[in-house]
């Protein structure tokens, strides 16, 4: 009995040491655990963190790597302040930009032509190598590109004087391939030379070099290789179908009716003769 009670700690001595483990032995329920966790995770990791480890008066243990934590969220947060304040700046400029007025680049007045006589004499060269144009076309081209009106009329008048420019000769040649190419009547090639410029003159004189027997022709011509087209209509429908077609080449309306009914006919006709030379013939030999 005397060898327990000698062996047994005395109450004091286990409070104090119970005080000693409380105060600064025990460590928080679950610090351990944490830490063994980490360690064997990563284990030099938890090495470095231990050895760096301070007490920041909370009793919870701040190591090196809670630090490196904190240290790129601090960047990070630097970070978004910068983007944060760069898009504000980009903003405001966008902001500025559209409380520009709208017109205040188109005020500034445009810079005079060097030499105006060389850029007008350039641009008639560069439009008349590619086809033949009016003296209206080319005046057209040197206003737009604000070439003055006296220096426009002297390089025109020069071009002219050489042949350079020749409204005759352009409304021959025009009135001769559209009425070739596209079969247009003399109505419609008028009035494209009037959109183009020339003269009223000049544009009655070339459309009177065209012949009425040749618009006359063309008009059949036409008429002839749109028929076949036409065939599973009624004749009413046809005649007012291929007579606008010619209508809207130029050609009169009298004119194009009786093309189209003449071209009619002559079809008609032509598929009795067809039938005729299909039916079977027999000759006659007299009574039985």
């Amino acid at each position: 009995m005397a060898a327990i009670e000698a062996a047994a700690p005395s109450g004091a001595d286990t409070g104090a040491g119970g005080t000693r483990g409380g105060g600064g032995g025990r460590r928080a329920p679950g610090a351990g655990t944490r830490r063994t966790r980490a360690a064997r995770r990563d284990p030099e990791q938890h090495e470095a963190g231990e050895q760096d480890a301070v007490d920041d008066g909370s009793g919870a243990d701040v190591t090196g790597t809670d630090r490196r934590a904190r240290g790129r969220g601090t960047g990070s947060g630097r970070a978004k302040r910068d983007r944060r304040a760069g898009t504000r700046g980009r903003a405001r400029r966008d902001t500025e930009d559209s409380e520009r007025p709208a017109d205040e680049d188109a005020d500034v007045a445009p810079e005079p032509l060097a030499d105006p006589e060389a850029t007008a004499r350039a641009i008639c060269l560069r439009l008349l190598t590619g086809r033949a144009r009016t003296r209206a076309q080319l005046a057209d081209a040197l206003r737009r590109r604000e070439v003055p009106d006296e220096v426009a009329e002297y390089v025109l008048g020069r071009f002219t004087d050489v042949g350079l420019i020749d409204d005759t000769a352009f409304a021959d040649a025009w009135v001769s391939t559209r009425h070739t190419g596209k079969g247009l009547a003399r109505r419609a090639l008028a009035q494209e030379l009037r959109r183009r410029g020339v003269d009223a003159v000049v544009v009655d004189e070339a459309v009177a070099r065209l012949e009425p027997e040749q618009e006359l022709e063309t008009a059949r011509a036409l008429v002839a290789r749109r028929l076949p087209g036409t065939r599973g209509l009624d004749r009413d429908k046809r005649i007012r179908r291929l007579a606008g077609m010619l209508a809207r080449k130029g050609y009169g309306e009298g004119l194009a009716v009786r093309v189209v009914r003449e071209a009619l006919d002559h079809e008609a006709e032509a598929d009795e003769n067809d039938d005729a030379a299909e039916t079977p013939w027999r000759a006659w030999d007299g009574p039985a």
